[in-house]
């Protein structure tokens, strides 16, 4: 089942949930990941369904090598024959190219501006929101004509700061960075919410239209989480424009 946000702008952003694939257990049933264990004609007939369902060509999905850091690739096109870069963000001028991040509780952050032709896709786990991976890509967005005022953004399905427990002294370096991570699990003890460290960092940007899922990968069975289950599948969130 594929979840499918369009905006009359003509923005599209899409989230995938764990049904609806070929993959066996651990990974049933949509794995989109290529470097979690799983077979990978199974990964590529995964992304093939995921893509035709959302009327988008296979071929003309890019990517990413996501290594947690804040790196951005300005794309026009599939990498083709050449390696995929290690990069946490991408961007493109170009239509209807659409650009892929996956997520197993980190927060997968969306942005459009679909007067300027400018699409951007960020995976901001809790690494890459404090490295600034979500300044970097509305940084770079600019760069190539949109507006923080006019760009649309949304992030996916995520861990959320209720079930994000982390060391008490991981929760103080994080909030140094940003006071708006700091959270507390439901039972007490110290944790991180990415997303709403992301979506501050964004409000600090400029951008105000901003929609978040209210999916917590960990409490979902529906979802894919890393945090619950380790040896788990991959969700991918989606972007483009028309």
């Amino acid at each position: 089942m594929i979840g499918q946000l369009d905006t009359v702008s003509g923005a599209h952003f899409a989230f995938t949930d764990r049904w609806g694939g070929v993959s066996a257990v651990p990974y049933e049933e949509l794995n989109l990941g290529g470097a979690v264990g799983d077979d990978a004609d199974a990964v590529r007939t995964n992304r093939e369904l995921a893509a035709k369902s959302l009327d988008l060509d296979p071929a003309l999905v890019v990517w990413m090598n996501q290594v947690h850091g804040a790196d951005v690739a300005v794309v026009d096109g599939p990498w083709g024959s050449s390696d995929i870069p290690s990069v946490d963000a991408l961007v493109t001028a170009r239509r209807g190219l659409a650009l892929a991040v996956l997520t197993a509780d980190c927060t997968p952050v969306l942005l459009a501006d679909p007067v300027a032709g400018i699409a951007g896709a960020a995976h901001a786990g809790r690494p890459g929101m404090v490295a600034g991976v979500v300044p970097a890509v509305v940084r770079a967005m600019t760069e190539l004509g949109a507006d923080p005022a006019r760009i649309v953004a949304r992030t996916g399905p995520a861990v959320c700061g209720r079930c994000y427990e982390v060391p008490a002294d991981m929760r103080a370096d994080v909030a140094a960075v940003e006071p708006a991570a700091y959270a507390e699990t439901s039972w007490g003890t110290p944790a991180v919410d990415v997303t709403a460290g992301a979506h501050a960092q964004l409000d600090r940007l400029g951008v105000r239209d901003r929609e978040q899922s209210p999916v917590c990968t960990r409490e979902s069975g529906d979802h894919f989480s890393y945090r619950r289950d380790r040896t788990t599948g991959r969700l991918a969130s989606y972007v483009w424009l028309d």
